[in-house]
């Protein structure tokens, strides 16, 4: 669904329906097609049915790749359908466990300011922005809805500006400062009979839905396409041309490295890396009917990956694993 559909437009239940069906056709996409499947259901209402969804995934016996990011959107959607207390030793779990993706985090935090718990929600903010952006040049764009969560939420709670605050507000890129955006005074404005005031309040609520859209309608991440050693090992012996793209495992992950550090340098934002295995080249290739042993194919392939949600950001959370699977930290390996 484009980000601009206006959502009467869908066929929630439908298009749930459809995400399910693909999940059963394509479990090694599941997790991502599931998400998205629960999400529909959460919007036609249906909230028992996404708990389902959830559930199904967490039951899993092969590990998710986000279970965090699963069991945040469990207990968000659990607690708007009155199962508080569960939603609530959820969330717990979810900070105990300290997850390295600030999606888990924004969306207990965010669960937790919705239901005007704000000194809760104030809390996991600051303790996720501590852990993940503490020592970091500059927050990646998955990081910055910690920021501005946390700026809105202490805003609320009438405190002064501190450090994050001011770091949020010079990574905000509207007209209209963040300070103005999260004035609890706004929603008076809403209830004026003055004609002035109202106007002036459509227009701040114009451009921040404008950042807003401007942000889910992102293009997919600039993906370099990574081959595991056992992979690359199969895909060279099937496709032998292949080796002048791929002369060692250890030259291609130093290429992906560097490839990534030109990018950055050169400012391109919304990098990422996808992983590939032979039997989905394979069919991506005859999906384009033409032959697996085409290098032009390659890119082709990382960008389609990308598209299906499967990108890990680059460069990783400070402390988060190496992106080549080593085991090792990204700082004691690629990033070193």
């Amino acid at each position: 669904m484009r980000p601009d559909t206006p959502a009467e437009n869908v066929d929630h239940p439908a298009e749930a329906a459809r995400l399910e069906r693909t999940a059963d056709l394509y479990p090694e996409d599941a997790e991502h097609l599931l998400l998205q499947a629960a999400a529909h259901r959460e919007l036609s209402g249906d909230r028992p049915a996404a708990t389902t969804l959830y559930d199904r995934l967490l039951s899993y016996s092969t590990p998710l790749e986000n279970p965090h990011l699963v069991r945040a959107l469990k207990a968000s959607n659990l607690w708007e359908y009155g199962h508080e207390a569960e939603a609530r030793a959820i969330i717990e779990g979810v900070r105990a466990a300290a997850p390295r993706d600030p999606a888990p985090w924004v969306i207990v935090a965010e669960a937790l300011e919705s239901h005007d718990e704000l000194e809760a929600a104030h809390d996991t903010f600051t303790t996720a922005v501590t852990l993940l952006l503490t020592d970091v040049p500059e927050p990646p764009y998955t990081a910055r809805p910690l920021l501005v969560g946390r700026h809105r939420v202490r805003r609320m709670l009438g405190a002064a500006h501190d450090e994050w605050d001011a770091l949020a507000d010079t990574l905000h890129s509207s007209s209209i400062s963040l300070d103005e955006l999260h004035d609890p005074k706004r929603v008076w404005s809403l209830g004026s009979d003055n004609p002035a005031e109202l106007q002036a309040e459509i227009t701040r609520l114009r451009a921040e839905l404008n950042a807003y859209r401007e942000a889910l309608s992102r293009p997919f991440p600039v993906a370099v396409l990574h081959w595991p050693a056992p992979e690359l090992s199969e895909l060279l012996a099937a496709y032998p041309t292949l080796l002048t793209e791929y002369p060692s495992h250890t030259q291609h992950l130093a290429t992906i490295e560097s490839s990534l550090r030109e990018l950055s340098t050169s400012g391109t934002p919304n990098l990422g890396i996808v992983t590939g295995t032979v039997p989905s080249y394979e069919a991506f290739a005859a999906s384009e009917s033409t032959s697996p042993a085409e290098p032009d194919l390659l890119p082709q392939y990382a960008t389609t990956l990308a598209a299906r949600g499967l990108a890990v950001a680059w460069p990783p959370q400070k402390g988060s694993a190496c992106w080549c699977g080593s085991g090792q930290t990204y700082e004691a390996c690629h990033g070193a």
